[in-house]
């Protein structure tokens, strides 16, 4: 049996293992991102026949680049994303811990990963709005509205205000982290312990790359089983010309799409989105427990 104990959580390990975690998500995932936002927010326009089509159209019309619309907002914003992400996540691990170092049921793990992101929605709401405006729009140069991440927020800002604009979709937002991030971190969790040697302890065991890889793949899996209706939903929502009005904004989105075309239209976009998830995932929690390793060496 191990003996190795837990090394004391270092705040700014955290951020720093959380920003490079972040980048490489982003940088893996975005082609995938971009090709499972354009078809959730095209609705029955038809614009495209399916995943395939929507690849295809994009880099004939706007290049391989094209794909990576609305990159820049993540990576610039990843860095306070990903440090508060993972920094709530380890505050909330430990406030349940029954003394210090105990290990936590994967109930607990969950609970830990729901609160993260509810904190977490305060950042990645602006940064997805903006993500999903600059992954809207098609072609280049004079025929897009947005020239940038910045000028995007400038324009919403000017025109609905931050609530209205930078903020729009805040609260679905809130919903959909709280079970996509419980599964997240569950599922990451619950793998890493099922593929640990017995005898040993999950937290300290040096795990190989691939174990890390296959870990942080069905944490991504996890988090968009757990909640890609409500991503769908968001998607929608953010990108409306006009921000939606009413207390009951979200309910009244999820009964227009279902009066459309029943539970189908929810998850438009679900293929790409699992496709991205493993490598964007497998890369993410692998560069953060590999990061972390070598910070607390």
């Amino acid at each position: 049996m191990s003996n190795t104990k837990q090394k004391e959580i270092v705040p700014w390990h955290d951020f720093v293992a959380g920003t490079l975690a972040g980048m490489a998500q982003v940088t893996v995932g975005q082609p995938m991102d971009t090709i499972k936002t354009r078809l959730q927010i095209e609705g029955q326009s038809g614009r495209f026949a399916g995943p395939m089509d929507c690849l295809r159209q994009t880099i004939r019309n706007e290049g391989f680049l094209g794909l990576y619309k609305g990159m820049a907002s993540p990576l610039v914003g990843v860095a306070a994303v990903n440090a508060l992400l993972f920094g709530a996540y380890s505050n909330l691990k430990l406030i349940q811990e029954a003394y210090p170092g105990a290990p936590l049921t994967l109930g607990q793990i969950a609970i830990a990963g729901a609160g993260a992101g509810v904190v977490n929605a305060i950042l990645a709401s602006p940064v997805e709005m903006l993500k999903i405006k600059m992954q809207a729009q098609y072609g280049s140069g004079s025929a897009v509205l947005y020239k940038g991440p910045v000028d995007c927020a400038r324009q919403l800002i000017r025109e609905y205000g931050v609530k209205n604009g930078l903020m729009r979709g805040y609260w679905i937002t809130v919903i959909r982290e709280i079970p996509g991030y419980a599964g997240f971190y569950a599922g990451f969790e619950g793998m890493k312990r099922a593929l640990t040697p017995d005898g040993e302890d999950s937290r300290t065991y040096p795990h190989s790359l691939l174990t890390l890889m296959a870990s942080g793949a069905t944490g991504g899996v996890s988090y968009w089983f757990a909640c890609y209706p409500l991503d769908m939903l968001k998607s929608m929502i953010q990108n409306q010309n006009v921000p939606l009005k009413g207390a009951f904004y979200v309910v009244d989105s999820a009964r227009k799409v279902y009066r459309e075309g029943g539970i189908t239209p929810f998850f438009r976009g679900f293929t790409p989105t699992i496709i991205r998830a493993v490598p964007a995932a497998a890369a993410t929690f692998t560069t953060y427990e590999l990061v972390m390793r070598a910070l607390s060496a």
